[in-house]
């Protein structure tokens, strides 16, 4: 018996599945692909929170040497904006990377902490009682697991079977992306591309080095089969028809239909079983969050997930994965709804687009807006307290190294600048770092494994109080 199985082994899956064996959780991934994505697949963006979780966890390096940074300012609607000043993060930039390199990394992190993954394992069935759930896969397998997270993607089979709704939008315009080279002289390209992007603020013609261009433009109709790729002369069609040229495109990389359906599970969790990633929550692809938000699922509910396996978590602690993250996911929902408006061809849109343009050239306006699209504004609600309550914690200079260096093992961490405060009655959850020369404007402070901040102050007995809600009773006798 397995203590969690997670279906799909994505980004998400992937990172849930390093996350629990932080913990000695028994884990394994069912996939139910046969075998990884070519390498030529899509570039997506990690944005400043992601990477800082990577660095949390000691991955960051092998992530930037397989990626390219490029600044964070214009993320926002392709609003052409400056990185803005004052980001509260060591991590200003964002990192192109393919999708299949980070779902490599992360797979093989995942397997070298202890995890299992099983390719060309679809899950078919679930059933859950007190003790657990009994998982079919295809094939006539049954495995019996204490948890099950579906982590399949956005017609997420889990989802489906456990009934649970999936409200919001359906799709209405489908979009073709795809890389691939062209003929035409770049000068030619850029001209014309510019031309277009006066009216069509969603399309878009980018070199992406030796020859080759990454394509992004709507589609004559929505597809009935968005699984299904389109084909390049799909591609050269739509370019004469918008451009009056296909700019004599040719040899692609790959090709992709993705609708823009906008939709947010009514719950995360059904009893033993969870969601995250795309299978809780899909939105167009404005801003490039979606990978982003599923892996900081992850991070909130590997922990949470671990301590429930392992008999110490607090009472409610599992149910505040839903409580924190749906939140989240609805703010990003309604961001990227505000970012297809404002890539539209009508009057009123373009009028509101152009008023944006405007009051991002205030700084706080344009660090608002990336701070949502790269996640580091985000807040969970932990009840009254200061304003770094329930944030994330940047990354600081300590005496001996930094601060991520110590949440690499995904446990609690007290940093104490007063040097009397302890952390013994939890000495397999919490690790406690005195250090006077922190550059904090507070004397103590709770993070848990997730980087954000659970408590704020200087009392042992508070502090205590906040140990016990967030990691548990502490061990008798210590």
């Amino acid at each position: 018996m397995f203590d969690v199985v997670i279906a799909g082994c994505g980004p998400t899956g992937a990172m849930l599945a390093a996350e629990l064996r932080l913990h000695d959780v028994r884990v394994l991934v069912l996939e139910k692909e046969p075998e990884p994505a070519s390498s030529f697949v899509r570039i997506v963006s990690l944005h400043i929170r992601s990477l800082e979780v990577l660095a949390m966890r000691g991955l960051l390096d092998r992530f930037l040497e397989r990626g390219r940074q490029r600044p964070v300012g214009g993320s926002f609607a392709g609003i052409p904006k400056p990185t803005p000043e004052g980001l509260d993060s060591d991590c200003t930039s964002l990192l192109g990377i393919p999708q299949p390199v980070v779902e490599g990394l992360l797979r093989d992190h995942a397997i070298a902490l202890g995890a299992q993954v099983r390719p060309g394992r679809a899950v078919t069935g679930i059933e859950q009682d007190d003790e657990g759930v009994t998982v079919e896969v295809a094939g006539g397998e049954t495995l019996r697991t204490r948890y099950l997270v579906g982590c399949d993607g956005a017609r997420s089979t889990v989802r489906k079977l456990l009934g649970v709704g999936f409200p919001g939008e359906p799709s209405r315009n489908d979009t073709l992306m795809g890389e691939m080279a062209a003929d035409a002289p770049q000068e030619e390209i850029a001209a014309k591309v510019a031309e277009i992007r006066e009216k069509d603020k969603a399309f878009s013609f980018s070199p992406f080095g030796e020859g080759i261009y990454r394509v992004v433009i709507s589609a004559e109709r929505a597809g009935e089969n968005r699984a299904e790729p389109p084909t390049i002369d799909d591609f050269a069609h739509r370019l004469r028809t918008i451009a009056g040229t296909d700019f004599g495109v040719h040899s692609p990389r790959w090709l992709s239909r993705f609708g823009d359906a906008t939709r947010l599970a009514e719950r995360y969790r059904t009893g033993r079983v969870l969601l995250a990633g795309d299978a809780a929550h899909i939105h167009p692809p404005a801003g490039g969050q979606g990978l982003n938000l599923g892996i900081q699922d992850a991070v909130n509910l590997g922990w949470k997930l671990a301590a429930q396996v392992r008999g110490w978590a607090p009472g409610m602690l599992l149910d505040t994965y839903h409580a924190e993250r749906h939140p989240v996911a609805a703010d990003v929902l309604d961001n990227t709804r505000a970012q297809v408006a404002l890539a539209s061809d009508e009057p009123g849109a373009r009028a509101v687009r152009r008023l944006l343009t405007e009051l991002m050239d205030i700084n706080e306006v344009n660090r608002r807006l990336i701070e949502k699209i790269t996640a580091i504004g985000v807040r969970y609600d932990f009840g009254p307290g200061p304003d770094l309550l329930g944030r994330r914690l940047r990354d600081t200079t300590l005496a001996e190294g930094h601060l991520y260096d110590h949440l690499r093992g995904g446990r609690g961490l007290v940093l104490d600048r007063t040097g009397s405060l302890t952390a013994d009655g939890w000495p397999d959850r919490v690790t406690l770092v005195a250090d006077a020369t922190a550059a904090l404007d507070v004397p103590a402070l709770l993070l848990r494994p997730d980087g954000h901040v659970a408590w704020v102050g200087e009392h042992q007995q508070d502090l205590d109080h906040h140990l016990t809600r967030w990691f548990g009773e502490p061990v008798a006798g210590v």
